[in-house]
Formats: structure tokens, sequence, C-alpha cells
């Protein structure tokens, strides 16, 4: 019994010890990968920084109040342009700004009113899309880095290993070729994320691009009825 006891207790040392010194050596690792760490952690940081601006931009502007257009429909029916302007202005939407550039021009050619709109949404689209490019370049940029610093890693091994006298130690070897891999893992890990991220924040954008189109649409239409 008393046996039994002496092995779990050393047993579960042996645990707590290697799963320390494993997290110790995860550590490690990440600095002993090189001085390309230090553009993939800043490529880390301005994805992250990306990701959460574009983020809170793009639900915003999907933040319609509910009922909006049908309150600028109804005073637009009854011919209160001002009441509807200013409907307008309390909403800060790239849907609302359209609009209201809408019934700015209400009165001149329906053509004219189209452009107009059509106008206004092409710079909230470019505002919507600032930044995405930064991201998309980093989910490309970061595996490329990780890869330069393996491979300048794998020159250092190898330079270090021709230095050697004798027999080379796997040891050596090994540890060389493993702490240069580091920066391509890094690399990876962030370009995958920021990739994800981009894709996500397009599939948003695109929300946001329809329900702009749609609401033209639908002031537009509401133009065309007879009065």
């Amino acid at each position: 019994m008393i046996l039994g006891q002496i092995t779990t207790t050393a047993a579960a040392d042996t645990i707590a010890t290697a799963t320390d010194t494993g997290s110790v050596q995860v550590i490690d690792l990440l600095f002993k990968g090189g001085i390309m760490m230090l553009p993939i952690a800043l490529l880390s940081l301005v994805a992250v920084y990306v990701f959460v601006e574009r983020l809170r931009t793009l639900k915003q502007a999907m933040v319609t109040p509910p009922g909006f257009m049908e309150k600028v429909k109804t005073l637009v029916a009854n011919g209160d342009l001002s009441g509807a302007k200013l409907a307008c202005s309390e909403v800060n939407t790239p849907v609302s700004r359209m609009i209201e550039k809408g019934l700015n021009r209400i009165g001149h050619p329906l053509k004219n009113i189209e452009v107009s709109i059509e106008n206004v949404g092409k710079i909230e689209l470019y505002k919507l899309e600032r930044n995405l490019p930064l991201l998309a370049t980093v989910s490309g940029a970061a595996p490329m880095l990780g890869f330069l610093g393996t491979v300048m890693g794998m020159i250092q091994a190898f330079m270090s290993i021709a230095q050697e006298e004798g027999a080379v130690s796997p040891k050596l070897l090994s540890a060389g070729i493993y702490e240069a891999m580091v920066t391509t893992a890094a690399g990876l890990l962030v370009g995958i994320i920021a990739y994800l991220g981009y894709n996500y924040l397009v599939t948003r954008l695109q929300k946001a691009v329809h329900a702009m189109e749609y609401s033209s649409i639908e002031f537009i239409d509401l133009l065309q009825e007879p009065k």
C-alpha cells in the first residue's frame, strides 16, 4: 500500500514537471524564433486592431432604427420633406445619408436623384471597406515572413553544424531545425486567423451593401408612385 502511494506520488510529480518544462519550452521557442518573429508579432497586432475596428464600424452601419424607412415614406407621402430630412439627420448610418441625399434632390429628374444616391453609396462603401485590404495583406504576408524566418534559421543552423569539428550530434541538428520552424508556425497561425477574419468582414460588408441597395431602391420606388 505504501509502495503504491509512493509510486503514484512520483508519477504525479513527473507529469507536473514535464508539463512545466513543456510550457517553458514553448515560451523559449517564441523567443528563439529569430528576428523575423518581431514583424510577425507586429502583423498580428495590426490584424487584431483592423478586425475589431472594422467589425464595430460594420455593426454600426447595420443598426437602423425600426420603422425608419416607413417613417420617411410616410413623411414624403404627406409632403413633409423637412420632417423626412430631419428624420434622416437623426440617424447616423449609410442608409440614412443616402436617403437624405435623395431628399435634397427631390424636384430634379429621377435619373439625377438616382445618380446622387449612387454616388453617396459609393462614398459610404469606400468608408466601410477602409483597412480591409490591409487585413488581406497581413493574411498573405505573415506566412511569407514565417517561411523567410525559417530559411534564415536553417542557414544559421547549417552554418553552426559546419563549424563543428568531428561528428555532429543529432541533438544539435534537431535543435537548430525545430527552432527555425517556429517562425513558419507563427506566420501560418497569424495568416490563417487574418484570412478568416477578412472573409468574415467581407461577408458582413456584403450584407451592409445589400441593405443599402434595398433601401435606395425602396426610396426610388416611392418617388415613382403616383401622387
